[in-house]
Parts: C-alpha cells; sequence; structure tokens
C-alpha cells in the first residue's frame, strides 16, 4: 500500500485527510503541537467561521490580497456551496449570519473538529503529535521525513504546515522559493485625544484611506484600547500588508466615522440647527454614532456641550466636521487581531499547479494551506482556501494510476 504523509494537523492536512480513499492508501498526519487543528478551535471566538456565504468564484477571489488569480480555478471545482454540502452530509448544520458568514448551527468550533476526528478515525488514519518535522529528503522516487518521532518513509507528502518559518526553511531547503513573511490582518495601535477613554464605541459603516497609499475601505469600525479595529481597519491591513510592512507600521490614515461627505454632513447639520435652534450641541442627535463619542467630538473641537445649536459658529460647525467626516490620525504600530494570526508571504505560487496543488519542482509534493503566498480577509476565506485546496489533492491522488 502507498504512503502519504501529511505535514501539519490544520485545516487543509484534515480536509485533505478526510477525502482520500484509505483503500488505496496509508494515511499519516505529523502534527508538531500536542493539539491538531488548533487554528480552528480559536476561529470566529471558539464558534469557528467554516466559509463565507459567497458562491460565484469570480467574487469570491476578490476577497484574497494574494492568490486572487490562482484560487480562481480552485473555486471552480470546490467552492463554499460545496464545503456547506460536505458538512450537511456529515449532519453537521451551518448557518449563515447576517454579514454571510458561515457557522456551525451548535456555535461550537468542537462541532467542526469531532467532525474531522470522525471521518479520519473511519478511514483509519494515523495522527502523530508533539511530532516536530526536522527535515525531508528527497530518495529516488520517494521521500524520508526526518522527525522528533524517527524517520517516515513517504510515497507522497502533503504539505500543509502553515506558515511558521521553520516550515517554509524545510520547503526552501528542497528548492522552493519564498516569498518572504509580514503579517496580514492586524489592528492599528494610535495614540490620538478623540479615540481615548472611549474602547468598545462602534461605527456600522465607516471608511478610511491611506492617502499615502491611494487606498480605501469601508465598513464596521471599532475604537479600542490601543487604537482602532473592526473589518474596515483589517480588510485594508491585509490589501496594504507589504506596503505596511515596509513603513514599519508608521503611517497616517484619514476616517471618516459616519461615510457622508463633507457637504452632505454640513447639510444635515444647518438642516438640524434650522428645526432645532434651541436644543444644546450636546443633546443633539444630528449624526448616528454614539452619545459618548458625539460628545467627545465636541469636547476635542472644543466646542462647549451646553451651547445651543443656533449659537453653533461656522468655525465650530467646520472643526466638528472635520472631526466626523476627515480626522487624520498617526498609527505607530499594530497588534495581532485575536489569536487569529495570518500571514502574507510563503512558497512562491509561480512554482505550484493549481489544477491538483503538485508542486512544480518535487514529484508527488503536493503543498496547501497558509504555507502558500496566499491569504484572505477575515470572514471564513481563509478556511475556504484551505477545504479547497485540501480536496483538490485528495481528488488528485484519488484518481492516479498507481
Amino acid at each position: 500500500m502507498k504512503q502519504i504523509i501529511i505535514i501539519g494537523g490544520g485545516a487543509a492536512g484534515f480536509f485533505c485527510a478526510s477525502n482520500l480513499d484509505e483503500k488505496k492508501y496509508s494515511i499519516t498526519i505529523l502534527e508538531q503541537n500536542s493539539d491538531v487543528l488548533q487554528k480552528v478551535k480559536i476561529s470566529g471566538g471558539g464558534r469557528c467561521n467554516v466559509t463565507h456565504a459567497c458562491f460565484d468564484p469570480r467574487e469570491l477571489v476578490q476577497f484574497y490580497p494574494r492568490g486572487n488569480k490562482e484560487l480562481l480555478s480552485v473555486f471552480t471545482k470546490f467552492q463554499p456551496g460545496d464545503t456547506m454540502d460536505w458538512f450537511d452530509q456529515r449532519s453537521v448544520p451551518l448557518k449563515i449570519e447576517n454579514d454571510n458568514r458561515v457557522f456551525p448551527e451548535s456555535n461550537s468550533s468542537q462541532t467542526i473538529i469531532n467532525t474531522f476526528l470522525t471521518e479520519i478515525q473511519n478511514k483509519k488514519v494515523e495522527v502523530k503529535t508533539k511530532c516536530s518535522v526536522k527535515e525531508i529528503e528527497k530518495q529516488g522516487e520517494q521521500y524520508l521525513v526526518k522527525t522528533s518521532l524517527g524517520d517516515f518513509q513517504a510515497d507522497y507528502v502533503v504539505y500543509t504546515t502553515g506558515s511558521s518559518p521553520k516550515s517554509l526553511k524545510i520547503i526552501e531547503n528542497l528548492g522552493h522559493k519564498i516569498v518572504d513573511l509580514v503579517p496580514s490582518l492586524f489592528t492599528f495601535n494610535i495614540k490620538d485625544e478623540l479615540l481615548q477613554d472611549i474602547p468598545g464605541t462602534s461605527f456600522e459603516n465607516a471608511e478610511i484611506s491611506i492617502p499615502a497609499l491611494k487606498t480605501e475601505e469601508s465598513g464596521p469600525l471599532l475604537i479600542t484600547h490601543w487604537g482602532l479595529s473592526g473589518p474596515a481597519v483589517l480588510k485594508i491591513s491585509a490589501w496594504e500588508a507589504i506596503s505596511l510592512a515596509k513603513a514599519k507600521y508608521h503611517f497616517e490614515i484619514e476616517v471618516n466615522f459616519i461615510s457622508k461627505s463633507m457637504d452632505e454632513a454640513e447639510e444635515s447639520f444647518l438642516n438640524f440647527k434650522q428645526s432645532n435652534p434651541k436644543k444644546t450641541i450636546g443633546q443633539a442627535k444630528i449624526f448616528e454614532v454614539t452619545n459618548r463619542f458625539w460628545q467627545k467630538v465636541l469636547d476635542v473641537s472644543k466646542v462647549d456641550l451646553n451651547k445651543q445649536v443656533s449659537n453653533i459658529s461656522a468655525k465650530e460647525m467646520q472643526q466638528i466636521l472635520e472631526n466626523l467626516c476627515r480626522k487624520k490620525l498617526k498609527v505607530t504600530g499594530k497588534s495581532t487581531f485575536k489569536d487569529e494570526f495570518v500571514t502574507a508571504g510563503g512558497v512562491d505560487l509561480k512554482e505550484i499547479n493549481f489544477k491538483n496543488m503538485t508542486s512544480k519542482l518535487l514529484h508527488n509534493f503536493h503543498i496547501a494551506g497558509e504555507v502558500l503566498n496566499i491569504d484572505a480577509v477575515t470572514g471564513g476565506f481563509n478556511f475556504q482556501a484551505c477545504w479547497s485546496e485540501g480536496w483538490l489533492i485528495s481528488q488528485h491522488l484519488n484518481h492516479l494510476e498507481i
């Protein structure tokens, strides 16, 4: 029986193993940690954001700053609808939330983990944890995988290690080119009096731009203890990961907290002033922001909260609107987004055949998951790439003439 060694017990490795033909192969998963599927466990705050309800591959690839061209063919063969179907066939009901993220109905990542563990148990897949791979040697048509638990002989290697520098070094030693790693999903560290003392304040739809890079994103925004977070920030951090790393995470952003142009905001303000002249500005509900934030804006704009709206000068109004619609903030660093650390960089995509995820340099060697120079914005997309790639590998191996 031919031996398949899967190196890395994460999403891509387990999905591949779960779809392999166990009558044809003897399958072993090697995982360096004491637990498998660690990222699956913590994803989505422990609920596991399995995928995203976007069923058109052309639309789906728009969520991948790196890998979008290559993934188009992958997603035409296996996309989020197929993922949902796969879990459905295994009696795991999934639900689509308002923002199109997909979770198990149980709201527990353990449901997803248990499904995989059952699958591989049924297929008699051997899992070796605390098994650290030291190097891989090519021996004729086979591979010798040297680990902390001894050596393993492999006819086929499936390399799904995630993006640790050590695992990239191993594959570089086999001849693959590595694109330098940089963090991809991160939040912005900002010290500014407008953001001080109001962590937890959120905005349903804000606009954020990095003028120096001529780039902008919109979406929910959150003020945190250290600065700004939320989908708008995470999206822009993913798309500009390489430029922001080069800038050493020191750059200027411009935030529009209310997603209205200065002219629109001014019109709203003047209309309110006309219809509510006696109201105090501190109690005025002109824009869709929290009272705490509104009062903070007035404070920073040096406007007395008790002043009547009719007495607000044109200059004061301009100052308020600048802080709401065109607030410039200096970013002085980054923080990791939760524990869901995602990196840009990894194995150069030119060296991969995306029909079946095989290495163009190494015979019978498949590569998938975060070890590749592919990453996505937050929302279940990184997992979807893992499921789709893992599935392609399993189908390729299942149909090989041995």
